[in-house]
């Protein structure tokens, strides 16, 4: 891949990540941090004690998101199904249920990066699964399922490219 092709696809996941709302561009930031061990989530993210506490809950949470890394299914076969589709709508239903992911693009854009590109084609089904679970609110409910598309639902096929932006925290200046 040429460097323009990589320039360009860098600037339409830039373009991706400033259409998503604050809530959900911080709460990205957030879980790459704690997914990927990037800085200390609680000392850098939480500005109250719910939100440390929430931090740490991430924290235990993600603790599964080494072992989807390493574990995906032949996309072709059932062997190992149940484990690793389990463990990713147990961790998706956990982001859903944190109410600062509004749509499934988020939730593609972060889960791209927290897992890799081969986590693609799991995506959909994780997140209609998890955002179905009794344990979201009805109404939350509603708006999530409504938010992906049936392209996304329905795709022939999945991008084996990585992600290569990756936002993270940027310290602001002083006045």
């Amino acid at each position: 891949m040429s460097y323009v092709d990589t320039a360009s696809l860098t600037i339409g996941e830039l373009r991706e990540f400033a259409g998503f709302s604050s809530c959900e561009q911080r709460y990205i930031k957030r879980s790459l941090d704690v997914g990927l061990g990037r800085q200390d989530a609680v000392k850098l993210w939480s500005r109250d004690a719910d939100e440390a506490a929430s931090i740490r809950r991430q924290y235990v949470a993600y603790q599964e998101v080494k072992g989807l890394r390493t574990s995906r299914p032949d996309i072709n076969g059932f062997e190992g199904l149940s484990e690793y589709f389990g463990g990713l709508v147990e961790l998706t239903a956990f982001d859903l249920s944190e109410g600062r992911i509004a749509c499934f693009s988020a939730y593609r854009f972060l889960y791209e990066r927290l897992l890799g590109a081969e986590a693609r084609p799991w995506l959909p089904p994780a997140f209609c699964g998890a955002a179905a679970l009794p344990q979201i609110d009805p109404e939350r409910r509603k708006v999530l399922l409504r938010s992906i598309s049936e392209a996304a639902a329905m795709a022939p096929g999945w991008s084996a490219r990585e992600p290569v932006f990756f936002p993270e925290w940027v310290e602001k200046e002083a006045a």
